[in-house]
């Protein structure tokens, strides 16, 4: 099952106590302070890498602890500092701190943030000697770490993120352009989760079926649009078997611009799918409608039969080319 947010409680190690210690010699009761530090506790850090199912593997684990130090101990030897803890996550990460508000995005494969700082180490009786204190009888216990709750969730950063309503033809463009293997299926909701897909060294991503009231959670909701927050190119497909096209266009910008109006102003690459289901006549009155109510060219596939398929190929290669590098 893909995963693509979780809570997760983290603790940092805790410092090690400082100690009371005397030196032993000869014929002294006891000898001057020889008590070391504690050890430091070990700091949590979050660190990506490419894998967006990491965070499935977390769910029968959701409390991480860093190591605690140790204490001092004698002839002023300071305790061991704890081992740090890196929690992977996927690259395209959104980590909040639900404690402290703060909030890290890890959009690199092998970056890294310390989310959680462990506890200092007490202070043995070593530390306390001074000019007028030659004997002290003191030393202060170790620090706790931090704590939190985080809320990760992944938001995936590709190139190119294919929407459009359930049973659009998203998943069967994503396979014939790629030949990934999107569960393809003559009914909604068949794509439950984001596949993705290489395109001449392009990342598509097969975004699940959006509906009418998506923004405010109805359908998968919030739970994929998100998805395309971080998402450079849109292809919007549009099915001919919808009764009234227009409005389906219409509808998907609409949902986009509820749950973010910077979605709206992606670049749009916009095809009709499913030519097979319909007249020729029909397709070229749908594609003058949306283009001129989109402003943009509009392109007619059959992906399943192929008919258009390697005209749409090569169209979106060469586009693709000439938008991306002006958006990075």
């Amino acid at each position: 099952m893909f995963v693509d947010e979780i809570t997760i409680e983290a603790k940092a190690g805790r410092g090690g106590d400082g100690v009371v210690r005397w030196r032993q010699e000869k014929f002294v009761d006891r000898g001057g302070p020889w008590g070391g530090n504690g050890g430091k506790g070990g700091d949590i850090y979050m660190r990506a890498v490419r894998d967006v199912a990491l965070l499935g593997r977390y769910t029968g684990e959701k409390a991480f602890s860093a190591q605690n130090g140790t204490a001092g101990s004698t002839q002023s030897r300071h305790g061991v500092h704890g081992d740090d803890l890196y929690i992977d996550v996927p690259v395209g990460s959104r980590i909040t701190d639900t404690e402290r508000g703060r909030v890290f995005n890890l959009l690199t494969e092998g970056e890294v943030v310390r989310i959680l700082k462990g506890g200092n180490g007490g202070l043995g009786n070593e530390h306390f000697k001074s000019s007028i204190n030659r004997s002290p009888d003191t030393a202060t216990k170790g620090k706790a770490g931090e704590a939190g709750t985080f809320y990760i969730e992944l938001l995936l950063a590709v190139d190119v993120g294919i929407i459009g309503f359930p049973n659009a033809g998203k998943s069967t463009l994503l396979n014939a352009l790629t030949h990934a293997r999107s569960r393809v299926g003559a009914y909604p909701f068949t794509t439950t989760e984001p596949h993705l897909g290489d395109f001449h060294g392009y990342i598509l991503a097969d975004i699940p079926g959006l509906i009418e009231g998506a923004s405010h959670g109805k359908g998968l909701g919030h739970k994929f649009l998100r998805h395309i927050e971080r998402t450079k190119v849109l292809v919007h497909c549009i099915s001919l078997e919808e009764a009234d096209y227009v409005r389906a266009y219409q509808t998907i910008r609409e949902e986009l611009s509820a749950f973010d109006s910077t979605l709206t102003t992606k670049p749009e690459i916009i095809v009709l799918t499913k030519l097979d289901t319909t007249t020729a006549a029909v397709a070229e009155r749908a594609k003058k409608e949306i283009e001129g109510i989109s402003g943009n060219t509009v392109s007619i596939i059959s992906a399943q039969g192929g008919e258009g398929l390697p005209e749409f190929s090569a169209f979106l290669s060469k586009t693709l080319q000439e938008i991306l590098p002006t958006l990075e």
